[in-house]
């Protein structure tokens, strides 16, 4: 069952990395974008919400006034540049309380309560972002409006176009907007390797390698100066030699 979630903030940069943040959890579904208080009420009012994040400073009413207006409000989780509202976040039993800018690892971290506070038990195994080891591990990468389902192993590498990432599997080309440093987080750091400041290559389908370069499935792929002595240590690890 998915979590229907709302994002209310003032500042559409803030919403931006919460809603790209959402889009790697296949059971939350994002139903709505408030920029102040009023919007939020209002759809409150339309919608059956199960998690909203809400931002504190904003014009009007502030995040933790509106709050208080409401008399079932939904599972929250605070949203703010400071963390003076801290103990007044919790004294509202909010689920949790993020500074911006809001860390990666610690939105998961804010999910997971989410998902205690409803199961009593941890589901961070489920979160596509955690770091990922096991052999059936899927990521989950918003493409356009949909969300597709990858297995890390089918993943060839992964290359950054400004704001934007392609990933590249055995048989298919996926771009979805997203920053390349927070794919290198979410994957499992035995299977991939930085090899470049704009490539993420899965170690396993390296077939060979030059002094700057690697070869993948037939491609070659570059390997950075900064990159390369770590590179190297990983490449050793897996029995290749660098003469």
């Amino acid at each position: 069952m998915k979590l229907r979630t709302v994002i209310v903030d003032d500042e559409p940069y803030a919403i931006e990395v919460i809603e790209n943040y959402l889009g790697y959890f296949a059971d939350l579904e994002l139903v709505g974008k408030c920029s102040n208080a009023i919007q939020a009420f209002q759809l409150l009012q339309q919608k059956t919400v199960d998690l909203m994040f809400l931002d504190i400073q904003m014009p009007g009413i502030n995040g933790i006034d509106f709050l208080k207006t409401l008399k079932n409000p939904p599972k929250t989780i605070f949203t703010t540049a400071y963390s003076q509202y801290a103990i007044d976040g919790f004294e509202l039993n909010a689920v949790d309380y993020l500074l911006k800018p809001i860390a990666l690892d610690r939105f998961m971290r804010a999910i997971d309560k989410v998902y205690q506070s409803n199961t009593g038990k941890t589901n961070i195994a489920h979160i596509a972002e955690k770091p990922i080891g096991d052999t059936e591990a899927y990521l989950y990468l918003k493409v356009e409006r949909k969300t597709i389902k990858i297995n890390v192993n089918d993943i060839l590498w992964i290359e950054s176009l400004r704001d934007y990432v392609k990933v590249i599997t055995m048989d298919n080309v996926y771009i979805s907007k997203q920053k390349i440093s927070l794919l290198e987080e979410m994957l499992p750091g035995n299977k991939f390797v930085r090899a470049h400041r704009s490539f993420i290559i899965g170690i396993v389908h390296i077939k060979s390698f030059y002094a700057y370069s690697v070869e993948v499935n037939g491609h070659e792929l570059p390997i950075g100066r900064n990159y390369k002595q770590e590179m190297q240590k990983r490449l050793k690890a897996e029995n290749f030699h660098f003469s």
